[in-house]
């Protein structure tokens, strides 16, 4: 933290007294600065322990704020350190709220909420990519089954090199018979690219605490063009968020296939988390394991 102190210092021309972490989620850490009176400042910090991912954040959050209805923490800057352990932060506005996962005062503001969250999203998913898909860093102009089994064959191929001990046969089968049965599972896919968020989820989204209204959307993924259903996947975690999806569906449907896609992206994205972070979310891959096990035939 000492370290981490000097370097904000050093980038920001202003004594720093403390840092204070918001959150943490591996490989990343939020942290919130207060000046040399004790003071907070107006930025936050976000701390990325690989290279390369808070270049990605900030640009993502440039091409976010301005296509949307719904705000994005606005950027300041990328510090890259080679102190050991090389790291990267990424400065950015302090925005007030608290995090939607907090109950709502009533049904109605809930409503009010889910619509707001809704729209914003549409805003995004209006936004035609033209034949565009892929990750921020790296678009190009495939269908997104094509793309998407790209993806696929790459994570499988740096998991059979990796081999990390927490992962079981039974795992790996699964895995083996998903990426088997891929063609069929996007069998008459048809919708078009869009951009996403990449992360919808309520930790993601800050609201006002006395009115209940969101303020604004952060923590964006990587992935820039995306069928709309890509971006719905994480909404499953609480009643809240399955509520939230509803409202969503209600609004723009989505095809048949979202029932069994979403819980092969999601036992995917597990993998990825796994070969990026080095972190196994367990419950949730074994949940997507067995909701996808009746599509495998």
């Amino acid at each position: 933290m000492k370290h981490l102190k000097a370097e904000l210092t050093l980038a920001l021309g202003e004594d720093i007294s403390r840092l204070e972490m918001i959150s943490e989620h591996p490989p990343t850490r939020l942290y919130a600065l207060y000046d040399g009176e004790g003071h907070p400042m107006p930025l936050l910090a976000k701390y990325f322990r690989h290279q390369g991912r808070a270049a990605l954040e900030a640009r993502k959050l440039a091409l976010l704020g301005p296509a949307g209805l719904i705000a994005v923490p606005v950027v300041y800057g990328v510090v890259m350190s080679q102190q050991p352990p090389v790291h990267e932060l990424l400065l950015m506005a302090r925005l007030n709220g608290v995090s939607a996962e907090v109950p709502a005062r009533d049904a109605r503001r809930w409503q009010q909420f889910c619509e707001q969250v809704v729209e914003g999203l549409l805003a995004w998913h209006r936004l035609d990519s033209h034949g565009l898909v892929g990750t921020v860093d790296s678009t190009q102009h495939n269908s997104w089954p094509a793309w998407y089994a790209q993806r696929v064959e790459v994570l499988w191929a740096t998991l059979s090199y990796l081999r990390p001990p927490a992962f079981t046969l039974e795992d790996r089968q699964i895995l083996f018979r998903c990426r088997a049965r891929l063609a069929h599972l996007f069998r008459d896919f048809d919708d078009p690219c869009v951009m996403v968020h990449g992360n919808v989820r309520l930790q993601s989204m800050l609201k006002n605490s006395r009115s209940d209204q969101l303020l604004a959307m952060t923590e964006p993924g990587t992935i820039l063009w995306a069928p709309r259903e890509y971006d719905l996947i994480h909404l499953d975690d609480s009643p809240a968020e399955t509520a939230l999806l509803q409202a969503y569906l209600q609004r723009a449907p989505l095809s048949e296939g979202f029932l069994w896609r979403r819980w092969v992206y999601q036992l995917w994205d597990c993998i990825d988390q796994l070969v990026q972070s080095g972190t196994f979310n367990r419950p949730r891959f074994d949940q997507a394991h067995r909701q996808l096990l009746p599509w495998l035939g």
